[in-house]
């Protein structure tokens, strides 16, 4: 049996950006150093992954200061979220053609 993989979004191929998204869709928003402890990841890699989603326009940046130290907040957008729910119903796709 042949599976499709264009329902797959390239922007969840990774780890690291698939429990982003997953955090962000879960919750209303998520600051860097939560995430980075979150995931055990180093502020460059987390970094790194959060300019992609970014890119794509799957999460939002907000950017404060909570006294005198810097705060970013990201939020996962509407394309984000649409993005994300359908790579996770082409997984459960592909584990149900599994199954069979």
């Amino acid at each position: 049996m042949k599976i499709s993989l264009d329902q797959f979004d390239k922007a969840f191929e990774n780890r690291i950006r698939l429990q982003i998204m997953s955090v962000l869709v879960a919750n209303e928003y998520y600051d860097f150093n939560s995430l980075k402890e979150l995931l055990e990841v180093t502020d460059g890699n987390l970094a790194s992954h959060l300019k992609a989603l970014e890119k794509e326009e799957y999460i939002t940046v907000n950017k404060t200061f909570v006294g005198r130290k810097p705060n970013t907040q990201y939020t996962a957008s509407e394309k984000g979220r649409t993005a994300f729910e359908k790579h996770l119903k082409a997984l459960e796709n592909l584990i149900r053609q599994q199954k069979q």
